[in-house]
């Protein structure tokens, strides 16, 4: 078990070096690049993909890797020491008083243009506690050796890439939430955005537990078609606008389709991450 050095443990999302792919992962540097725009992100910082790295016997995994030997891998990951100390302060800076976070993995060669790793590996949420975040920090990076993740990245990536970020992000309580589709990925239309839109947290729409609200809007954020699920609509006209205004600066900001999970608590519409669309 290999004891990480602490310096440059963290990357805050509100610093430049936080927007590199390389060091905070796609999701991460998505992230950060929003924070760095003015865009209503909920604070949170990365553990760096160099990290893992330093922390675990190197070329024995890039071996167990090779081999695909998913499991001998993932033990050896969960052997690895976490910065804890770095960890820990930056916990409490973020959510003081054992607040809730979010605990995400962020691989460096997620979400480009020809791959979408998402669901690849995991996300934690409502974790509580330094200690309880460092173990599913070492969860998330073991979560990038399953027999899953490396099956896809052997087609679509490189088994040679072991760099693997972890996002810990401050939790909402939010009142909605949901996803936003910047196009229409199943009739590939472009002059079309998708929203779904769940009360609670949108986890249940991403993982498929709950049936969402369902609307289809143009890029003024007229509802085009809408399919309301239960008693009560879950989104109003009004903040269909407001999605529909920062999608579309999403896509402009990204260069591409992109696609969106956000929430709204309080009143106020948060961002939680974009990704690229890659099956238009």
């Amino acid at each position: 078990m290999r004891q990480q050095v602490q310096q440059g443990a963290i990357l805050w999302f509100d610093e430049a070096a936080c927007c590199d792919v390389r060091q905070a992962g796609g999701k991460g540097a998505s992230l950060a690049t929003m924070t760095a725009q003015g865009l209503p992100v909920p604070p949170g910082f990365v553990i760096p993909a160099s990290i893992l790295e330093q922390s675990v016997e190197r070329e024995r995994l890039l071996e167990l890797t090779l081999a695909q030997r998913h499991a001998e891998a993932q033990a050896l990951v969960r052997q690895a020491e976490p910065p804890r100390a770095a960890i820990s302060a930056a916990y409490e800076r973020l959510a003081p008083g054992n607040g809730l976070v979010a605990v995400r993995s962020s691989a460096c060669a997620e979400d480009s243009e020809a791959a979408s790793y998402a669901g690849q590996q995991e996300t934690y949420l409502n974790v509580r506690g330094a200690e309880e975040v460092c173990r599913r920090v070492v969860d998330c990076w073991a979560s990038f050796f399953s027999e899953r993740a490396i099956f896809y990245r052997a087609r679509k990536g490189s088994l040679h890439d072991l760099g693997m970020a972890v996002v810990v992000q401050k939790m909402l309580a939010p009142e909605k939430s949901g996803v936003l589709f910047t196009v229409d990925p199943v009739n590939r239309r472009r002059d079309r955005l998708i929203i779904e839109a769940v009360f609670g947290l949108g986890e249940q729409v991403v993982s498929g537990e709950v049936t969402p609200d369902h609307y289809v809007v143009d890029r003024a954020g007229t509802i085009k078609r809408e399919q309301i699920v239960g008693a009560q609509r879950v989104l109003e006209p009004e903040e269909i606008r407001r999605l529909t205004e920062l999608g579309l600066h999403l896509m402009e900001l990204f260069g591409q389709p992109q696609d969106i999970e956000w929430a709204i608590e309080h009143g106020q519409l948060y961002l939680l991450q974009s990704r690229p669309i890659t099956t238009l």
